[in-house]
């Protein structure tokens, strides 16, 4: 049985890796950056009293993502929050590989656009060291969340980490990608 390449990733090979190496003007294939993991996070502390509220608001991170996510707990309690340490907070999930790169491509070509009065994303949210930040305020711009199921509108954050040592790179092939920026 032969596998079906991802349609991002075959993209990334044919078209960005050479447009990469004429802009930057890298001497070989492999020193063009690449994505290398996908970090999709759910802080859900408003939730962490009801247990039934938070199990779906994991599961929905699960449909989101396609994986099952990592529940993250509070490493200090601090009273003015009523959290305690040790509490379920929140849940994240890593995308490498083929996950990643259908993630990317749901996300920039179906998500994205669905978003309301949307402009592009912010050209400035990296880091300084090649990595992508972006939130989402609400889950329903994805294709697996349906309105009827869900309880509240949550958020989400994603951070594109990438193998660019600059911005200027991380940019490029950001857009070379896809991602919509804003102008």
């Amino acid at each position: 049985m032969t596998r079906v390449e991802n349609r991002l990733k075959a993209y990334y090979k044919s078209a960005v890796v050479p447009a990469m190496i004429k802009e930057m003007g890298y001497k070989n294939a492999l020193e063009c950056p690449k994505v290398e993991k996908v970090i999709v996070n759910r802080g859900l502390g408003d939730c962490k009293d009801n247990s039934q509220s938070f199990n779906k608001a994991v599961e929905e991170l699960a449909a989101i993502t396609g994986q099952k996510p990592v529940v993250t707990t509070a490493k200090k309690s601090i009273a003015n929050f009523k959290v305690r340490q040790g509490m379920k907070v929140g849940a994240k999930v890593t995308l490498r590989g083929d996950h990643m790169y259908e993630f990317l491509d749901k996300l920039m070509s179906i998500a994205l656009p669905r978003l309301r009065d949307f402009q592009g994303v912010n050209p400035k949210a990296f880091d300084g060291k090649g990595n992508y930040a972006l939130g989402l305020t609400e889950q329903l711009v994805f294709p697996e969340i349906s309105y009827e199921k869900i309880d509240k509108i949550r958020g989400l954050d994603i951070v594109i980490v990438t193998s660019a040592k600059t911005d200027k790179e991380a940019k490029l092939l950001l857009d070379l990608l896809g991602m919509p920026f804003r102008k």
